[in-house]
């Protein structure tokens, strides 16, 4: 592994931190807000955070050399099909989260780790390798014993709403993946979050009751959704995802359903059971093997 992929991985690896907290904080903000209107005011407030940034950047390098035509092109189609995935994907999760537990949701958004390797394979081609595929099944059989519901029970609709989210999250993933190496990552970090605040509100304004008591009563989760998991999160994915593998990346920031049952746990007093314990530690070796995958599959080639 590379200084730019080592770095890109942390980079991912951050911000599935920040995102497994954040399962909790939008959690919490539902006991005072509808989901849109809570969706719609954190993307909004993630955008804003990012404008002094952009304008630092700028100062600081104001001979750089100014975007072309394409780029500027390049810029405005990833900015609206990320937000609008983004708006899909957060507005699913964030309904989903009404309904099922701060840790589950945060294992069932990442089966994204599954769909991204079949998607760029079946898709694009492109065949990851057999010591990623062996991490994919481990975390399918991580997240089976994390989501499979006890009893025979069927998942409620929580879990599937989710289920969308993961599904949304996927076609995301893929989108930074063409983009982000041939766009500005902070500049498309912001425009996601003002398509996706504008959609979020513009669906929120006539179908939910927003007040001031209630944005008032979930300040703390707005602000930690909309500055960290927002405005810090998806901008150290689209970061981070520039020099890392698009399934090693999927792989990475699906721990973040690690940190959102540990943080559960801690917070609001969830609690996993025996299978869903040793589904989370395949997930971790699943991630860890990934890791390993460049080093294991030179390996192979020699063996």
């Amino acid at each position: 592994m590379n200084n730019k992929s080592l770095r890109g991985s942390l980079l991912l690896l951050l911000g599935a931190v920040i995102w497994g907290v954040a399962f909790v904080a939008q959690r919490m903000g539902m006991d005072s807000m509808p989901p849109l209107a809570f969706n719609g005011i954190r993307m909004l407030l993630a955008g804003i955070a990012l404008l002094p940034v952009i304008a630092f950047a700028d100062r600081k390098e104001p001979a750089r050399k100014p975007a072309t035509a394409e780029q500027k092109k390049d810029l405005r189609i990833a900015g609206l099909l990320c937000g609008t995935l983004l708006f899909v994907s957060s507005s699913l999760q964030q309904v989903g989260l009404v309904y099922t537990s701060a840790g589950k949701a945060g294992f069932i958004t990442a089966l994204y780790v599954v769909l991204v390797p079949v998607i760029s394979w079946t898709v694009f081609r492109r065949n990851p390798g057999r010591v990623i595929w062996l991490s994919v099944a481990l975390a399918v059989a991580g997240l089976y014993l994390l989501c499979a519901p006890a009893g025979g029970e069927a998942l409620n609709r929580g879990d599937l709403l989710v289920l969308g989210c993961a599904v949304c999250f996927t076609g995301h993933i893929m989108v930074v993946d063409h983009y982000a190496p041939r766009v500005d990552g902070i500049r498309l970090s912001c425009i996601q979050f003002f398509v996706c605040g504008i959609l979020s509100m513009m669906l929120s304004v006539p179908t939910e009751a927003i007040t001031w008591e209630g944005i008032r009563g979930a300040m703390i989760p707005i602000l930690y959704a909309g500055i960290m998991s927002g405005a810090v999160g998806y901008t150290l994915q689209i970061i981070g995802q520039r020099d890392v593998n698009p399934t090693v990346a999927s792989l990475l920031m699906c721990l973040e359903s690690v940190f959102a049952v540990l943080t559960g746990a801690v917070v609001l007093g969830e609690r996993m059971t025996a299978g869903e314990g040793i589904g989370s530690v395949l997930m971790l070796c699943a991630v860890v093997l990934a890791q390993l995958s460049p080093i294991l599959s030179r390996k192979l080639k020699k063996a």
